[in-house]
């Protein structure tokens, strides 16, 4: 859940909302080889009550946070810019990098948080860039997901990515999990080489939506697949643990200024399994032959 900021927190003035979309947009580049990227689409959540009372001036809104966001463009490219007397030089060396939305407009959406978890004050950016396959790199086409949470004086940063190689074309099923949770049984088929298993929420997208008490991670775990030799993988991204076969597995993450990153630590899943989450929900993993 969202930390609670004071009970004294101000009322967050309209213009902070712009300020945080164009400081998103600023921290979330991507380099390819002869420009780099930013995003195009952006939402920005906030707490019902304070939606309620921005709603009347939202396409004002959107409107100055557009205009800020094409000014922030143009001079992120002036101070890329060389000075004019050296531009010979560079037609031999190559112009620089260019800064470029990823689409031709901008596209800028406000709404009131759906999971009831954001308090008055609270800001939540969220935006979602496709990028184009690298081969060389063995990349395929992606969408890069980054949230940004402003809770109180406190700043948190998530990223996720979402390969879309695959989709749209059927896939073998590699696994099958089932499992029963507050909303009843349900069973998952496994056709992804990644997938992440929690209650979800909008900085939180996950593929097993799990219905449960908050003892469940909003991102609890997550399944590799490696692609090589098949095998499966669990990794633990929870608050309260994971386990495996009723022995918790080592967490798979660090906290690193705010910001929750995945360190590597993986455990191997046998052909047939049962994962905990935090003794609540038991899910049964079995691999299809």
């Amino acid at each position: 859940m969202f930390e609670k900021p004071p009970a004294d927190m101000p009322r967050r003035p309209a213009r902070d909302l712009i300020d945080a979309v164009v400081d998103h947009m600023r921290k979330n580049i991507e380099p390819l080889k002869y420009s780099t990227l930013v995003p195009s689409r952006y939402t920005v959540y906030l707490h019902p009550a304070e939606f309620a009372r921005l709603e009347g001036i939202v396409p004002v809104l959107q409107e100055q946070t557009t205009r800020a966001l094409g000014e922030a463009l143009e001079s992120m490219n002036r101070r890329l810019s060389p000075p004019a007397i050296s531009r010979w030089i560079d037609r031999f060396r190559g112009e620089p990098p260019v800064v470029r939305n990823a689409d031709v407009d901008w596209h800028v959406d406000f709404l009131a948080d759906p999971d009831g978890e954001m308090r008055e004050g609270d800001l939540l950016v969220d935006s979602e860039l496709l990028l184009p396959a690298r081969p060389e790199l063995g990349i395929g086409e992606h969408t890069r997901r980054i949230t940004t949470v402003h809770t109180g004086h406190k700043t948190t940063t998530r990223e996720h990515s979402v390969d879309l190689s695959q989709a749209g074309a059927a896939q073998p099923i590699r696994a099958r999990i089932t499992y029963e949770d507050q909303s009843g049984r349900h069973c998952y088929d496994v056709v992804k080489d990644s997938l992440t298993i929690g209650r979800g929420g909008i900085a939180y997208p996950v593929d097993v939506r799990i219905a449960s008490t908050v003892d469940v991670s909003r991102e609890h775990a997550r399944i590799r697949r490696d692609s090589t030799t098949g095998r499966f993988f669990l990794i633990d991204l929870s608050s309260l643990g994971t386990t495996l076969n009723g022995r918790h597995v080592p967490r798979g993450f660090d906290e690193v200024e705010g910001s929750k990153r995945e360190n590597g630590t993986e455990t191997a899943l046998p052909d047939s399994a049962r994962i905990g989450l935090a003794d609540t929900v038991f899910l049964d993993f079995r691999r299809v032959s």
